[in-house]
């Protein structure tokens, strides 16, 4: 049975637990490029309600079979993808890592199932969405449609749609030199998310019942 502590943040988003998602890619085409990296950051709660990031996750990923890989996508993610060091698993296998701990914290928190948060949260689902049916794999954590997007978030907040511009405005840290790899950005996007829900929360009021 998930705690009193942990009930809170499935209460707070109607049943679903949020967890910020960001991938790196060959390209922009969900079904021709590859998916090169994940990251991603599980959010829970503390004792006075305010969101806060939990369990960081990330994975290299191998270019699926006939994938295509777009050199500019390489000059602006930095990834060498021949390079063992990256350690990349295979698609599934590397679902598997980031989806194994979710579907955990989603249990634990009695949630009903993940929602992706992302920066164009679309994007982000949109390649997990294609390895997933590449890969014929049958349980993942996440909405398959719904997501939280901070560009609308700090766009509406803010006045800021840019990542770096956003972080900026809110007096949160970038660094542009790690900017671009998968497990940087799913930690910035979830230190904003954070940041912006919680104030939304003080403004207008905690809802949710804690029972």
């Amino acid at each position: 049975m998930p705690s009193n502590e942990n009930r809170v943040i499935a209460n707070r988003f109607r049943g679903f637990l949020p967890v910020v998602v960001d991938v790196e890619t060959g390209g922009f085409n969900k079904d021709t490029d590859a998916l090169l990296e994940i990251g991603a950051v599980i959010l829970g709660v503390e004792q006075d309600g305010r969101v806060v990031p939990r369990e960081s996750l990330a994975t290299h990923v191998q270019p699926f079979a006939g994938a295509n890989i777009e050199q500019a996508a390489l000059e602006v993610n930095g990834i060498k993808v021949d390079n063992p060091l990256r350690m990349a698993l295979a698609e599934r296998e590397a679902l598997d890592r980031i989806f194994r701990p979710i579907r955990r914290a989603v249990s634990e928190c009695g949630c009903r199932r993940a929602i992706l948060v992302g920066h164009n949260a679309h994007f982000d689902l949109g390649f997990m969405n294609a390895a997933i049916a590449r890969t014929n794999y049958k349980r993942s954590p996440f909405h398959p449609f719904s997501v939280f997007d901070t560009v609308t978030l700090a766009g509406a907040a803010l006045g800021q749609t840019v990542l770096a511009r956003a972080l900026e405005a809110a007096d949160l840290p970038y660094d542009a030199n790690e900017a671009h790899s998968a497990l940087y950005d799913a930690e910035r996007t979830a230190d904003l998310f954070c940041l912006l829900v919680n104030r939304f929360s003080a403004a207008f009021g905690s809802k949710q019942d804690e029972d």
